[in-house]
């Protein structure tokens, strides 16, 4: 298993999400199993991820991303969370035109540590 296999399974358990890593990326995807989404009649299962990629082993900073699927109560906390520990918000925006409840998703990136990065988001997710 390569290190950032390794780091791939922290990552994941830090944020509290299923880890797949393929093709040099890791993945971290949270279920909202409590959030009974409809979308034209049907259940729609939604989900946050995360991901980090190419990480320099000399700095151990990496490209992280993550895709955050809020109701619009959540949007507010989250958003202040995250720009308060230095991770850029890069947008917030619905997908669906008849969901049920209205899913917000707000997209995130930084140039961090995967591990830091994880703590921070689990922290914003907690707010």
């Amino acid at each position: 298993m390569s290190n950032d296999q390794l780091i791939c399974q922290e990552f994941a358990r830090i944020i509290g999400g299923q880890e797949g890593f393929a093709g040099g990326k890791c993945v971290a995807t949270i279920n909202r199993n409590e959030i009974k989404a409809i979308i034209l009649g049907k259940r729609f299962r939604v989900t946050s991820s995360f991901s980090f990629e190419s990480r320099n082993n000399r700095t151990g900073r990496a490209l992280c991303l993550g895709r955050v699927a809020l109701l619009q109560n959540e949007v507010d906390n989250f958003v202040a969370s995250i720009l308060k520990q230095g991770i850029t918000v890069s947008s917030v925006h619905n997908e669906w035109f008849f969901d049920d409840p209205n899913l917000t998703y707000v997209n995130i990136e930084d140039l961090e540590d995967p591990l830091v990065f994880a703590r921070k988001v689990r922290r914003a997710l907690r707010s």
